[in-house]
């Protein structure tokens, strides 16, 4: 067995994959784990896990830190690189990356998903410069201002929350009546009498200079576009599946995630997919780590382990 070949690759180490390569080496699978950026995946950006697994820290990133040590530990190849493509290969799956070909008798795609963008002027101009996408990373930096938060989901709410601490006013701007959020959360925005609701306005425009300066929105109810004076701007619209590598053979449904069966096997052999680059997955860290134990057990079972 040559030094870029394994029994198990899993691609992309957030919850799920970092899961799915901790499992996969207690089998006695020859392992590597591969991620294109910071391990941990979107699971870092929560201060507070909600709920957190039993016994496991709160914070996203103390979580995630934990089991980047633990398969490290265990033995676990930890490769920085950027995966371009997957097909056949001689030990049965090839994995073609910026850094090299690795080799594996069965991959597990775990690559999870990334915010989407809303497409508005200025909003990948002023990314780092007041758009950001992680409250509890950047939130600090609003200390005492005003910030612009779009969305009606958990991560939008978790967001206003986040920086109420910090800023003096937050404008959560949603585009309908009501919120899609947990009960939980909605109810914690009526302590924080620094959150503003903005109920059917959408943002149409990051404004700015060197930095964020404002965003203008626009009142669906009214048709009328007002600009709100801000130094900061967080998008939470939902996400979008971080799959470009997979092969077209691999069926996408029509946001774009890949599609499996029930033991999280694709079409293709040797190849497998959880979490949240995945159809049908549920969103929660105890559905991320549910669908590791999935994709482990069939890989395992189709490699005799």
């Amino acid at each position: 067995m040559s030094a870029t070949s394994h029994d198990v690759i899993v691609i992309g180490a957030g919850i799920t994959g970092l899961t799915a390569a901790k499992l996969a080496v207690q089998r006695g699978l020859k392992t590597a784990s591969i991620e294109m950026m910071m391990f941990g995946g979107l699971v870092i950006n929560i201060n507070e896990l909600e709920p957190a697994p039993a016994g496991a820290p709160a914070s996203g990133t103390e979580y995630a830190s934990n089991l980047m040590m633990e398969i490290s530990d265990l033995g676990v190849e930890n490769l920085s690189a950027t995966v371009s493509g997957l097909g056949a290969g001689p030990g049965g799956v090839s994995v073609t990356t910026d850094a090299g070909i690795y080799q594996a008798r069965a991959v597990i795609i775990a690559s999870g998903a990334k915010q989407k963008r809303l497409g508005i002027p200025g909003e990948l101009d002023f990314e780092g410069r007041g758009v950001s996408q992680c409250a509890d990373c950047d939130g600090p930096m609003y200390q005492g201002q005003e910030v612009v938060v779009v969305g009606g989901g958990d991560s939008a709410l978790q967001e206003a929350l986040v920086l109420s601490q910090f800023c003096s006013q937050v404008h959560l701007a949603h585009r309908g009546t009501q919120f899609r959020a947990q009960q939980h959360l909605i109810d914690k925005l009526a302590s924080h009498k620094n959150i503003q609701i903005l109920w059917q306005t959408v943002a149409e425009a990051v404004l700015g200079g060197d930095g964020v300066s404002g965003v203008r929105v626009k009142d669906l109810a009214q048709g009328a576009t007002r600009e709100i004076a801000c130094t900061g701007f967080f998008a939470n619209v939902g996400l979008t599946a971080a799959c470009e590598f997979a092969p077209p053979e691999i069926k996408r449904d029509a946001g774009g995630f890949l599609v499996t069966d029930g033991s999280m096997r694709t079409p293709l052999a040797g190849i497998y997919a959880a979490g949240a680059v995945r159809a049908g997955y549920g969103g929660l860290l105890s559905h991320a780590i549910a669908e590791a134990e999935t994709a482990v057990a069939s890989a395992a079972a189709a490699l005799g382990k």
